[in-house]
């Protein structure tokens, strides 16, 4: 079964993909008030992005081998 939040799932892991992100910017850009739109917490629970800390950065998102692989497969190449 296709989860209708898929398509934005989507949209965020392939805007990771593009380089990796702040956390700090990651939640401001993808931040929602409905409780049926999980994005981030789907992309994380589903294992495409991951945090990392980064000394002299902060916490940093990148996307997972799991991330390239849904990306692959909706033809959106990473």
């Amino acid at each position: 079964m296709v989860d209708t939040t898929d398509p934005l799932v989507l949209d965020l892991v392939e805007w990771i993909a593009r380089e990796p992100r702040l956390y700090s910017e990651v939640i401001e850009t993808w931040r929602t008030s409905c409780p049926r739109l999980t994005i981030w917490e789907d992309a994380v629970d589903r294992g495409y992005v991951a945090r990392e800390s980064v000394a002299g950065i902060g916490v940093r998102v990148a996307i997972t081998a799991s991330g390239e692989k849904f990306l692959r497969e909706h033809g959106r190449v990473s």
